[in-house]
């Protein structure tokens, strides 16, 4: 008969400062044969993508949305998915199969200053911190390889990897990511006026 679920929390900081947005996950064969893909969305307000960081099962379909009275065209060149969705307002006609497991990055070809990452994971056993660095994950007890990950790791850097025991009482971990120089992202400009420059687009592609 197998074990209840244990718990283990990871303390998640980066040079020492916690961060938010950190992906935690466990790993291991046992894992993997329970994985089950699941619909997940990331919408499109304000110009910028919501949320921030997601994570989705492999073979998992994701939605986007737009919840903005401007056009967006979504795209990603990130080795684990590669796609370009045509631009467009309201929600696009299908959603997007992620199926290879790594980090993908998405951007906006319209707006700069849009992005967003989607880890795609091989385990049903993950969480993203909070502002304190904290995340608790639950699994059945055994043996895993805890992986970590977050947007601002050193620019190269694979994710933080470690060996944990999962047992039926609660335990701990702390992880100090090496990070590297973040670079703050654009601020979205005038909607107004980014309306009037699609348009002026649209009528200079009109013209031709």
């Amino acid at each position: 008969m197998p074990g209840r679920a244990g718990e283990l929390d990871v303390l998640v900081s980066g040079d020492g400062v916690p961060v938010a947005n950190a992906v935690a996950s466990l790993h291991s064969p046992e894992a993997a044969a329970a994985l089950k893909p699941a619909p997940a969305v990331i919408d499109q307000r304000d110009t910028q993508f919501t949320p921030l960081v997601s994570v989705v099962h492999v073979g998992s379909q994701i939605r986007f949305p737009n919840s903005d009275n401007v056009r967006h065209q979504v795209y990603s060149f990130s080795p684990a998915k590669r796609f370009q969705l045509p631009l467009y307002s309201g929600k696009p006609a299908s959603p997007v199969l992620f199926d290879t497991p790594g980090v993908v990055e998405l951007g906006c070809n319209i707006h700069d200053w849009m992005v967003a990452y989607v880890v795609v994971v091989d385990t049903p056993y993950h969480a993203i911190t909070d502002k304190l660095g904290r995340a608790s994950l639950s699994a059945p007890p055994g043996r895993y390889r805890l992986r970590v990950w977050h947007p601002d790791l050193e620019a190269g850097s694979p994710p933080w990897e470690g060996e944990v025991v999962i047992g039926e009482q609660a335990s701990s971990r702390k992880v100090d990511l090496r990070m590297g120089v973040r670079i703050a992202p654009q601020q979205p400009g005038d909607d107004k006026l980014r309306a009037l420059q699609e348009k002026f687009r649209a009528l200079k592609k009109h013209e031709r």
